[in-house]
């Protein structure tokens, strides 16, 4: 498992073991991030939706670009994880203060309990993207069946369709960070609230202030009401007599 994806591919193109039923555009290994802005932390999710035709998977190998030198992969039950790594040479500075000697170049998840043709898997890792807007990040991954493997390498030329590819390697750029203007949404803050604070003190003027004909009606209607009860009072009075 530890030789090169490069070498992975060749070798299964030369020996032509194009194993899966499926269009490999149509249902893929993926790779995708949790975010794709540049400088932050994010989970790489590996989709793996089905076997090498009808050939249950045994492992998947994912590169990892070289401006990600530091890669935290998540335990899956029952896969076991390898980190192959690579002498970087010059070091480069791990963020924290100190020089990392060497990086993670492939994760391997390997099992002992293959995956049905017909069932799915993913695979998470935690990376830290590089602080570069608009670098594009290439994912190859080999999948290794019981019989043969599906290599997801394929990355498109210049001009060419992405979706013309049998077996594309996922990839994806680097956005730059939202940028927001906190005074800037303040002042908006502010003008959304005494928009909907003015009707408010309006109402309230309005129901405390009852106009004087108002008060005329409800007295009138409230004697209205006395005299019938009265007269009601009085008849009741006379049949018990």
């Amino acid at each position: 498992m530890k030789r090169s994806l490069t070498a992975a591919a060749t070798t299964v193109a030369a020996a032509g073991l194009v194993l899966l039923g499926a269009s490999g555009a149509a249902a893929h290994v993926t790779v995708s991030p949790s975010t794709t802005e540049a400088g932050s932390y994010a989970v790489l999710t590996v989709s793996v939706p089905h076997g090498c035709g009808d050939s249950a998977t045994t492992a998947v190998a994912i590169e990892i670009p070289e401006s990600i030198p530091a890669v935290t992969p998540t335990v899956n039950a029952g896969w076991e994880i390898e980190k192959v790594m690579e002498t970087l040479d010059p070091p480069v500075d791990d963020g924290h203060g100190g020089q990392l000697t060497e990086r993670v170049a492939q994760v391997v998840y390997t099992t002992d309990s293959p995956l049905p043709a017909d069932h799915r898997d993913a695979m998470e890792l935690s990376v830290r993207l590089p602080d570069t807007p608009g670098e594009t990040l290439a994912f190859p991954v080999v999948q290794t069946c019981e019989e043969g493997e599906a290599p997801w390498v394929q990355l498109a030329a210049d001009g060419q369709d992405p979706d013309e590819l049998e077996y594309p390697a996922s990839v994806f750029t680097l956005t730059a960070a939202a940028d927001e203007d906190p005074a800037a949404a303040g002042v908006e803050q502010a003008a959304e609230t005494g928009t909907d604070s003015e009707p408010v003190g309006d109402d309230t003027a309005a129901e405390a202030t009852t106009p004087p004909a108002a008060v005329s009606w409800i007295a009138l209607a409230l004697g209205v009401a006395g005299l019938a009860l009265g007269g009601l009072a009085l008849a009741r009075t006379r049949r018990t007599s």
